[in-house]
């Protein structure tokens, strides 16, 4: 069993989790204002991209470049991989890979503290992928656990590149947000992204 095997009934009933699915978790987060170069990018790729319609262009034209963006509005304080092995613990089915994911150091030689899973899912269907989603964060959430990193939240995301939905792990509770953001709402993504570096002390840990 790998990440992808999990759909959403089976990663609740193997970790013990429950959902909830009533919180618009990010609804009072303001706009940032994106870069030119991304905005520019967006313009030329992204009817491409859906024109090509696989996961693989998607991620590499859409969801790719939304994420580098991220990282640099944060000065890459943050460090992001992409497509790395993440077998956390295969016996409970916790391994492959992962598309992307944002660990709280700026370390970009070894993933050190995930808190931030990035989930492509196929096929244009957003609640395809939350089960994959669920079972990535309470992967990295083990992973802290055993490194002592300090890090109890984890988040992540499920998308398909014109649409993003996000999740919070918190005890054995996942919130899945209520809320879907679309392309034209890249300032609004943006600015989640921003909020979910900073909760938990990113920067300060950073800094110190």
């Amino acid at each position: 069993m790998a990440y992808s095997d999990f759909t959403l009934k089976s990663v609740k009933q193997a970790f013990s989790l429950k959902t909830d699915e009533q919180q618009e978790l990010f609804a009072k987060i303001v706009d940032v204002k994106s870069s030119e170069h991304l905005q520019a990018w967006l313009q030329e790729q992204v009817p491409l991209g859906l024109a090509i319609g696989t996961q693989k262009a998607r991620s590499e034209m859409i969801i790719a470049p939304i994420l580098v963006e991220a990282r640099k509005l944060m000065q890459r304080r943050v460090s992001l991989f992409s497509g790395i092995d993440f077998s956390v613990d295969p016996d409970r089915g916790l391994e492959g890979t992962c598309d992307f994911i944002f660990s709280r150091s700026a370390e970009q030689l070894m993933l050190t503290s995930p808190f931030l899973v990035i989930v492509g899912a196929e096929k244009e269907d957003i609640n395809q992928g939350i089960g994959r989603c669920i079972a990535e964060m309470v992967a990295a959430r083990i992973f802290n656990e055993r490194e002592e990193t300090g890090v109890k939240t984890i988040y992540g995301v499920v998308t398909v590149g014109s649409i993003w939905k996000f999740l919070k792990l918190e005890g054995q509770t996942v919130y899945v947000d209520r809320a879907e953001y679309y392309l034209p709402q890249t300032g609004k993504i943006l600015a989640i992204l921003l909020h979910i570096f900073h909760e938990g002390g990113t920067v300060q840990k950073l800094a110190a």
